[in-house]
């Protein structure tokens, strides 16, 4: 009976032309001008994109000011950095053009009745918001991310960079899904997958494209996209593009977007839960982002040392106050030494987790090009890039003397 089973999951990515991540990535170029020009911002702002509109509401606290014009001017150079140049390769009619952008902006000052909590006199930093957030990491795949999630990045990443440079051939809101066999529920549990079963890209394309085209272009960018041969048959692999047929209209115009509304994208691909609380838009303070990360350090060092094959960790805060209101570690059974009760406590001992314990760790008060930029995360993805902080492997020492 070898072989004849399947165990399967799946995943999808959307590339950072996606209405929803439009809204993220403005959200969070608000956020990095405001951090990087006053390091104690308090910022909350949501972003809404629909047809031509976009609306900025929430609310901000920061000695740094920015003006309507300012907040024009930041739109239409985000969504001309995205890939909506408004080149004329698409009519103002099939996806968004800046220049016909109307930004309309309602943000408020951020409450005292929060700040007071938040900002304590002895120089702590209480908790922005009560709230649960989940790290994880799994030895699946590079940077101990889950492998779905990762190979529907790897795709989405070739065929939105391809999009970005051939405007007169692809436009930039393409979405990616991948589905791995693991064979059986035993190899799902241990990390063990076999196979990609399925592939899905949609990507929008001009008008004089043929649909024909446009597919034989997609598969050899999936053909190009470094897939690991051990998981990937072209020959066997199920490959969908564009299952309903060529599209031309995108953007906002077409589906609006909405910060917050990709977080299974932005984080763990549906392998883990969620606090259900978003990142974009947040400045650090607001543990639903800074918890996050802390949670996905602490998960991935754990898995890296070798201590199990996968690893949740759970947080979760009270709003004013600092540490948090629990800790909690699981491997899901896949433990290589000790059990979850004394990783848990480990880490509740030797982690203070603090907003200023996470900030300070990360310099999250600091984006910069050098370091990170919240709007390149948002575009990015929450996690799995070794290029951010949070993914450093730089409490190894510490966790391997559990072993």
């Amino acid at each position: 009976m070898k072989g004849l089973f399947m165990y399967l999951f799946t995943s999808e990515v959307v590339s950072a032309g996606h209405p929803d991540k439009c809204a993220d990535i403005i959200a969070d170029t608000i956020v990095d001008i405001l951090l990087k020009n006053d390091k104690n911002s308090r910022v909350a702002s949501e972003v809404f994109v629909a047809g031509n509109k976009v609306v900025i509401g929430g609310e901000v606290k920061s000695n740094h000011k920015l003006s309507k014009a300012d907040y024009d001017n930041l739109v239409k150079d985000v969504l001309k950095n995205i890939g909506y140049d408004g080149a004329g390769h698409f009519s103002k009619e099939q996806c968004l053009h800046p220049d016909e952008v109307d930004v309309m902006v309602f943000l408020n000052e951020q409450s005292p009745d929060i700040n007071q909590g938040v900002d304590q006199e002895d120089g702590e930093t209480g908790a922005g918001d009560q709230g649960i957030m989940f790290g994880f990491a799994s030895c699946e795949a590079e940077e101990y991310m889950p492998a779905a999630i990762s190979y529907a990045r790897m795709l989405c990443d070739r065929v939105y960079a391809y999009a970005k440079a051939n405007p007169h051939e692809l436009g930039v809101d393409i979405k990616t899904q991948v589905t791995i066999d693991y064979g059986t529920k035993a190899n799902f549990e241990n990390c063990k997958p076999q196979s990609i079963h399925t592939i899905v890209v949609s990507a929008p394309c001009v008008e004089s494209m043929k649909i024909e085209d446009l597919r034989s272009l997609v598969m050899k960018l999936i053909l190009d996209s470094n897939l690991p041969k051990e998981l990937f048959d072209p020959n066997k692999t199920r490959i969908l593009i564009n299952p309903t047929g060529k599209y031309v209209n995108h953007s906002s115009l077409h589906d609006s977007g909405l910060t917050g509304r990709k977080l299974i994208v932005d984080s763990f691909g549906g392998y883990s839960p969620i606090g259900g609380g978003a990142q974009s838009s947040k400045d650090y303070t607001k543990v639903d982002r800074s918890g996050l990360y802390a949670g996905r350090w602490l998960a991935k060092n754990i898995v890296a040392a070798g201590l199990a094959k996968k690893c949740i960790v759970q947080l979760s805060y009270a709003i004013g106050v600092a540490k948090p209101t629990s800790v909690s570690v699981d491997c899901m059974g896949t433990n290589t030494s000790v059990n979850d009760d004394v990783l848990s406590d480990f880490v509740m001992q030797n982690f203070s987790l603090t907003p200023n314990w996470i900030r300070d760790q990360f310099h999250l008060d600091k984006p910069s090009k050098e370091t990170f930029l919240y709007a390149d995360v948002a575009a990015r993805g929450q996690v799995g890039q070794k290029d951010y902080p949070w993914e450093k492997l730089d409490a190894l020492e510490q966790f391997k003397k559990l072993l």
